[in-house]
Parts: structure tokens; sequence; C-alpha cells
């Protein structure tokens, strides 16, 4: 199992006689084993760092490390990756068995040495039953599981994914996740993951880079960067977040702080990174946090509004419900006076302009700079 280092890696490219940054002096560290994501919107770069890790791209300067070897001069072909691309880029008129195979004729390995490995292969993946089929006959998600079993039968040290569940559906993408996980977890070999679905990233990831403007906003794992975000980018790329601005104006004895906002005063347990009295602040809490009390007393017999001496309780009425089946994302007002995004479990229902309370805990208040 290999680690991987990139420091300071630069790349330009120009596009109509204008230079653009597209990797910005990027420093990162892989370890052997890992099952790392890059994630970012279109444009971030991670695209393009991932084709410098396999050689398909040079970078301007900085380096790039297997371990202590350094890999600036080395070809694609000497680096001992296996890639799995967006659209499968399998043989149309090759079978499967055909397919996963071309990596070891090109490397000239015996033919019994090459039937135990493709069949290795297929086996991990679950597809020794499609050997002799033509990647036409196949699902979307069964010829991506070959384009797994290509990569990963050449035994690579390092494995590279390029958004390869982009193009199923989401079931399918559902079904590739798990068996990803199953696969990494079977073979363990260091794997860099490039997608734009935060789903994919939190729910696979032993760590992630959030990369925005050719930059890394923030690395981490996946629990550690949706509680902890760095900034408000961060905040909002890695699901859903509402954002209030406040004012940080008071320490409390016991460490909790409390931030003066349009809706009323919010309590946070959080560390108070060392605001300033008076400093303006972003609180960040996650539509799940919100929690609705009393449903069905306050919308059957009317709330009677008035204020509480409870900490992040308030009065919100709906604005607009949006059923999912198992759950519903709610849009609300908070005090007639802010919006607020809601994601309620279960199929509990609520009047629009009727009056409920709504309430979240100090320790689900996120406070960042501006």
């Amino acid at each position: 199992m290999v680690d991987v280092h990139l420091k300071n890696v630069f790349k330009q490219f120009r596009t109509m006689g204008t230079e653009i940054t597209v990797l910005n002096n990027i420093t990162l560290d892989v370890a052997g084993g890992e099952l790392f994501f890059l994630l970012g919107p279109s444009g971030c770069g991670k695209t393009t760092c991932l084709r410098v890790i396999a050689g398909l791209t040079q970078q301007d300067s900085g380096n790039l490390y297997f371990g202590n070897r350094l890999m600036n001069t080395i070809p694609p072909h000497k680096r001992n990756t296996g890639m799995v691309f967006q659209n499968y880029a399998l043989w149309p008129h090759m079978t499967v068995y055909q397919n996963v195979e071309y990596g070891l004729n090109v490397r000239k390995l015996p033919a019994h040495l090459k039937e135990e490995k493709v069949r290795k292969a297929l086996k991990i993946t679950r597809m020794t039953e499609f050997a002799d089929k033509l990647p036409n006959q196949l699902s979307g998600g069964e010829q991506q599981r070959i384009a797994l079993a290509r990569a990963l039968v050449i035994e690579p040290d390092l494995l590279l994914l390029d958004e390869p569940l982009s193009n199923l559906d989401a079931k399918l993408r559902l079904e590739l996740r798990e068996e990803i996980k199953r696969i990494h977890r079977e073979v363990g070999v260091t794997s860099i993951y490039v997608t734009h679905d935060q789903k994919e990233a939190l729910s696979l990831a032993d760590r992630m880079a959030v990369m925005r403007d050719g930059t890394i906003e923030q690395i981490g794992a996946p629990r550690e960067i949706y509680n902890c975000p760095a900034n408000k980018f961060v905040a909002g790329f890695i699901g859903d977040a509402n954002f209030i601005e406040g004012v940080f104006y008071k320490s409390k004895d016991r460490g909790e702080t409390i931030m003066k906002t349009a809706m009323g005063d919010i309590c946070s347990s959080r560390p108070n990174k060392d605001f300033i009295e008076g400093e303006t602040v972003m609180c960040v809490v996650r539509p799940e946090a919100v929690k609705i009390s009393d449903v069905e007393e306050h919308v059957g017999a009317g709330l009677k509004p008035a204020p509480t001496d409870r900490p992040n309780q308030f009065v919100a009425k709906l604005i607009n419900l949006t059923y999912l089946g198992d759950s519903a994302e709610l849009e609300l007002n908070v005090e007639d006076k802010l919006p607020l995004k809601v994601k309620l479990l279960g199929s509990k229902w609520l009047i629009p302009d009727k009056p409920f309370i709504i309430s979240f805990a100090k320790e689900d208040v996120i406070l960042l700079k501006q």
C-alpha cells in the first residue's frame, strides 16, 4: 500500500490567451490503504489533481511522491495506477473477460497467471457469471463493475476513481457505493476518489479534501468536516445549512456564548474561537438539528405565542413543505423575521400559517468567522 504526497503542486491552463489557475499550490497527504476523496463543485480542480497523480497531466511546479519516490517525470504506464473513468471506457467488441484481461496483455504476463488474476478480479467485483458477455449486454452498474475489475486486475499500488457513479441512476449509485466500500475493505488498495456528490463522500470516505477554485478549503474525516466546517463555503457544500448572522456579545460562565440575531438570542456551547465582543459572526444550524415540539398539540389547539426563557426556542410558521416519503423538507418563517430550512423525519403534517415551536440544541450551533 503506497502513500501519496503532493507538495505545492501548481497548474495553469491557457484558454483564449488567458492563464487560468486550476491547482494553486496544492499540498496533500494520502495514507497507505486510505479511501480518500477529492470533493468540490465543477471546475474546482479535483479532476486535474487526479490526472496529475495519474501522470496524464504534468504540473507546472511542485512535487508528487509515491511514498519517498519522486514521480514528477515518471510516465503514466510506469506508475502502476489503476483508473476508473466516469464513462466506463470499455472496448465494445471485447467480452467482459477480454476487457478485464487487457491490462495484463499489455504487461505480457503468461496465460495461466492472466487467467488467475482475471478470475480473481471478476470474483471480487461479483461479475464472474458475466465473463462471456459484451459490454452492450450489461447494465450501467454492471459496466462500471467491469471497469473497476479492469483497474484492480493489475494489482495497482494506487486506485484512482474519477466520478465513477455519476452516469448511474439514484438506486444504482446507492448499490455501487456499498460495493465500492466492500471492495476497498477487501482489497485494501490506496484509493483516491473524485466526486461532486457530498453523499458519496460522506458515506464512503476515510478522509476527504474539500476544494474550491484550485485550493483546498479543509481536510478531515467526513464527520469532522460536517460537524466542524472551516468556513461558510464548506458548511454550505457539505450538506444543507441555515446561515444566521449574529453579533457575539456575551460569554457565559460555563463557556457558552450568546449571539444576538434578528430572530432572537442564539446560544452555542461550541468553542468561541476567540470572537471579540461585538464582532459579527455566522451561526450555522443544520436542518436536521431543528426540532418541532408538540406538533399535534400546537397545530390542533393553536399555539399561544409567548416568550420563553428556554435557549434556542422560537415561534415559527410553515411557508412551504416538500414531501419526500420518509421525510419532509420544510421552509419556515421564524419570528416573522427569518427563513429557516428544516428536515423533518416521519409523516407528521403541519398547517400553513399556524404557529408552532421550533428549537435546536446549543451544541448544534456552529460558529464561524464572517
